[in-house]
């Protein structure tokens, strides 16, 4: 059995034998209908985009409820367009992760051509922008990471590549928000014509953000006449890109689990029988397999303001409302119902010596921080959506996500960036008890207790007093030099040496002092190094 357009059709009785779920409509006839009206093409050609979007699409186009597939780019990384999309015949495998052990098999069609967004690479260029001038193209959706939508660094610098491209125009951008933008310009030199630019990237506010980079481009390219007028034209690019009757950028709330390959998974499929399922780490260092492992839950949320049209993704499981219910969803799980709760749990997890999430919430005393943290700290502030709801939203993560151990995640991979997720996913709880008229910060025990964690693991040493590698954080540099030089048993002038850091808003989302939570963290801290186990001390001490 192979993974291609060919195998599917001429050993399809072995595939259905086998378990697998194969399209159920006529995908030749998908493929011609895409490419003469494409519709839909999406950026970031990963894990997420092919577990869920090109998975919902697939399901809609099953039921015979819409006709057209999804193109996938692949900007930073060619070689997965390459190496994996049409090596298949830009077919992939979806593996679904059922806490009870079973698995869904997929194979996934709904992609109707890949193309590598590479503006040196003649004929993908070429379609690029005869997709991008067309007619019937209603979106360009995105899910590349929100690091990819930054252009300036920590120190508010412009990137090399975003400055080049600034300087030289959209003729031949470096940067992937410049690709983007460049894109858009064949597009209002075509007429000006509609289209939605989606975010669907997990980060607040991803609509806004996306904006913003854009129209950067689009403003630097029109002061310095690089994007001229199109023929005829009185609006400039750069008011084009701000003109939301033709250019939006809808907010979205995205939520789904899509680990990297696991090696358990790849020996399942093997056993079928399936060849060449290996996966491969490109030239840029992507890890990438023919298939996909997931969890089965999914939550896309998505601000319904689409000036082309769009396809009828509802009908796949995709909720359109108003921006501010968006918002509002986005608050509830980034702030309360689910990031906290991984945060916490990789935290203590790592400390811990746990290798999988499924592991370190199976453990009494982490599991009881998970449920303070989101039940009695959380939800009392929660911010309420209403289309979804925190506390079910809240029993799924602890009860069913979490704790399957079918899905290969860990503390150590969610421990990632973990400076840049502390500020939102616990700062605004806090900044909600700070303006609640029946809350006080007083009440507040265990988010202190994970701050205090997280400079715990920031020693870079475990709770049996082993080393401990840490993961990337872009802010360690900045932060390791309150911490430098402290061994468990020492005796530490917490208030001396962490006075400067715990008063850093942009750390913590507030300034722990004002916020009254100092005090906590710091005593926390210091009985959590007083030695090997006292982390499974102060944590049973205060959770119990």
């Amino acid at each position: 059995m192979k993974l291609n357009k060919t195998d599917i059709v001429e050993n399809r009785s072995e595939w259905l034998e086998k378990g697998y779920q194969l399209p159920e409509f006529d995908r030749e006839a998908m493929v011609a209908k895409s490419k003469a009206e494409p519709t839909w093409i999406h950026f970031g050609a990963g894990n997420i985009f092919r577990a869920f979007q090109a998975n919902d699409l697939q399901n809609i186009l099953n039921s015979g409820a819409y006709d057209r597939g999804v193109i996938a780019a692949g900007g930073r990384d060619s070689s997965i367009i390459d190496k994996m999309y049409r090596l298949h015949d830009d077919l992939s495998l979806l593996v679904t992760l059922k806490a009870g052990g079973k698995a869904d098999k997929i194979v996934v069609g709904s992609v109707s051509e890949s193309v590598c967004v590479d503006f040196h690479r003649e004929e993908d260029y070429k379609r690029l922008c005869e997709i991008f001038q067309a007619d019937s193209l209603q979106i360009a959706s995105l899910t590349i990471t929100e690091k990819g939508y930054a252009i300036r660094d920590a120190e508010k610098q412009l990137f090399p590549d975003v400055a080049s491209d600034l300087e030289h125009g959209p003729q031949d951008p470096e940067s992937y928000m410049g690709k983007i933008t460049a894109l858009l310009y064949v597009r209002y030199l075509s007429g000006r014509k509609k289209i939605a630019v989606l975010s669907m990237d997990n980060c607040f506010h991803n609509g806004d953000t996306l904006k913003a980079a854009v129209a950067a481009f689009a403003d630097a390219w029109t002061e310095k006449g690089l994007a001229p007028k199109g023929e005829g034209m009185d609006q400039s690019f750069a008011e084009y890109v701000k003109d939301g009757s033709l250019v939006s950028f809808p907010c979205s709330m995205i939520d789904k689990i899509t680990p990297r390959p696991d090696p358990q998974i790849e020996s399942m499929l093997k056993a079928d029988g399936i060849e060449d399922i290996a996966p491969v780490i490109t030239e840029r260092k992507t890890y990438v397999a023919p298939f996909v492992n997931a969890e089965e839950p999914e939550y896309l949320v998505v601000e319904d303001d689409f000036p082309n049209g769009r396809p009828p993704l509802e009908k796949g499981g995709v909720i359109f409302t108003d921006r501010a219910t968006v918002d509002k969803s986005e608050r509830m799980k980034v702030c309360t119902c689910l990031n906290p709760l991984h945060t916490s749990l990789a935290i203590f997890g790592s400390l811990l010596g746990c290798e999988k999430m499924s592991e370190a919430i199976g453990d009494p005393d982490l599991r009881k921080l998970v449920e303070g943290v989101g039940y009695k700290e959380g939800l009392p502030v929660v911010t309420n959506p209403g289309i979804l709801d925190p506390k079910e939203f809240i029993d799924t993560v602890v009860n069913v996500r979490i704790p399957n151990p079918y899905l290969p995640d860990t503390p150590q991979r969610i421990m990632t960036d973990t400076s840049q997720k502390v500020p939102i996913r616990f700062g605004e709880t806090i900044k909600a008890y700070q303006q609640s008229a029946e809350h006080s910060t007083e009440e507040l025990k265990l988010i202190p207790l994970v701050f205090a964690g997280w400079l715990r693991y920031i020693l870079g040493v475990d709770d049996n007093g082993k080393e401990m590698e840490r993961s990337a954080d872009p802010a360690l540099p900045k932060i390791d030099p309150y911490l430098q030089g402290i061994r468990l048993g020492d005796t530490v002038d917490a208030e001396g040496r962490l006075h400067d850091l715990l008063a850093n808003s942009k750390i913590f989302g507030v300034n722990l002092y004002e916020a009254g939570l100092a005090d906590k963290v710091k005593a926390d801290f210091l009985e959590m190094i007083k030695g090997p186990g006292a982390v499974r001390t102060t944590l049973h001490r205060m959770v119990s």
